[in-house]
């Protein structure tokens, strides 16, 4: 099967989000300021009927555009970093570190995967690493290529990795992090049992990725990128350089978390390393502009598809109809037994998380209608936190509305269909995880 364009499909997404906003009825629930997580969050029970406000056809093509201003500074970290990695690029740097990398494990090349794994993973674990995955694209078709494994295999091994560490560890500020400030529950309660799941979830789905290379390593899968074959081993400049290009995620690691930093800070910082980065390798002031302005002209295509998508949450934002899909989906789950209600959160949040594609926005959104819910029906809180993580933290992997995804799965050539076929499978064994995690919190 052959869809259209990623961004023909997100635009035709924004119609259809405009025509629910003529079909639903408008709603919303009271909000309030949360001290705890400094967010604007729902109040339970407040639900009410609001003046209708249906999207036209003339306001769904300005949200197109307005998601480009909401979504601003995820576009600007995604046209910077790439922008420095571009520069890392042009000085030889990339090509003959991964030619050592590939080199290292020789006939071995598919026990790079678990390695590569782990890093992603580890990073979304700890900053829910997604769109600063997208400016490495090329860099990873690279090693891939070097490795013998199609774009699919890069692809699970960098942004499927980076997901399910956002799904399952403990210490992601803003998906774990939040749904655990407004179920007021210690941060890192229960840490066994998550870093468990988390290392149990990667295992399974660094096994399917390994198993998916494997089947088809050697294969020509058509990247779309035309990138050169790595020549000679790494200098010592070179590793200086990668260790100046990487600085800003290390920074921005301890920042998110200790400072408040935003996306804005990582972008200043691959700024930075960019410019050293040239500087040093000696492309001088005039070669090093040239090629960020390459980098970001690169990014572009990316950057339309994470404003679109954003649309899709502000049409339906618009038309007051966000909180409307909520409490109809919320309303059975109150009438359901305790056991099968808290299973049911899981799909509950996959279909709210199609509408509301931000993690820590969505947490904002359900958690202060669910706790309430749970303590009704005599359900943890823990439970309640780890099916937002399974049914949110998993959806990232396969809905379109995930403006991220579609523009790695752009960058990388491969298309939406084949992209699902192999993550399904990921998917439903890292929800067994999920499941069995939340029987385990029940039981005990």
């Amino acid at each position: 099967m052959k869809l259209p364009h990623p961004v023909i499909l997100l635009v035709a997404g924004v119609a259809v989000c405009a025509v629910l906003t003529w079909i639903l009825p408008a709603g919303e629930y009271d909000r309030r300021d949360d001290a705890a997580t400094g967010r604007s969050v729902v109040v339970a029970g407040t639900y009410h009927r609001v003046d209708p406000a249906p999207v036209g056809p003339f306001g769904a093509a300005v949200a197109i555009p307005r998601g480009f201003v909401e979504a601003a500074d995820v576009i600007g970290v995604v046209l910077f970093v790439g922008a420095a990695w571009i520069v890392v690029d042009r000085v030889g740097t990339l090509g003959r570190l991964i030619a050592a990398l590939v080199g290292a494990f020789g006939s071995r090349g598919l026990i790079a995967i678990p390695v590569v794994s782990l890093f992603f993973a580890t990073m979304g674990a700890l900053e829910n690493m997604q769109e600063e995955i997208i400016p490495l694209v090329p860099a990873l078709l690279l090693l891939g290529r070097g490795l013998g494994v199609d774009a699919v295999s890069v692809v699970a091994m960098s942004t499927g990795a980076a997901a399910i560490g956002s799904a399952f560890g403990p210490t992601n500020p803003f998906q774990a992090g939040i749904a655990m400030k407004l179920a007021q529950l210690p941060p890192m309660s229960a840490a066994g049992l998550r870093w468990t799941t988390f290392a149990a979830a990667l295992s399974l789905w660094v096994a399917w990725t390994m198993w998916h290379a494997a089947r088809s390593r050697g294969r020509d899968q058509g990247s779309g990128i035309g990138v050169p074959e790595p020549r000679s081993e790494g200098t010592a400049r070179d590793f200086a350089i990668l260790l100046i290009a990487v600085a800003p995620i290390a920074a921005y690691v301890y920042g998110s978390v200790a400072l408040g930093w935003g996306f804005n800070e990582l972008s200043g910082g691959f700024l930075v390393a960019g410019c050293i980065a040239g500087l040093l390798g000696g492309l001088g002031v005039a070669g090093t502009t040239a090629a960020f302005l390459e980098g970001m002209q690169g990014m572009l295509p990316a950057a339309i598809l994470i404003g679109a998508a954003r649309a899709l949450s502000l049409v339906l934002t618009d038309g007051h109809v966000t909180d409307t899909i909520l409490n109809g989906l919320a309303t059975p789950l109150s009438r359901a037994p305790a056991a099968l209600a808290s299973l049911l959160m899981i799909p509950f949040h996959s279909i709210v998380h199609v509408a509301v594609p931000s993690v820590s926005g969505q947490a904002v959104l359900t958690m202060p209608i669910l706790v309430p819910l749970s303590d009704l029906l005599g359900i943890s809180r823990q439970a309640t936190v780890l099916a937002y993580q399974t049914g949110a933290g998993l959806t990232e992997l396969l809905t379109p509305t995930n403006g991220g995804l579609m523009a790695v799965l752009l960058a990388a050539g491969v298309p939406i269909p084949r992209w699902i076929t192999f993550a399904i499978v990921g998917v439903l064994l890292a929800l067994a995880v999920g499941v069995v995690g939340i029987i385990v919190v029940l039981a005990g």
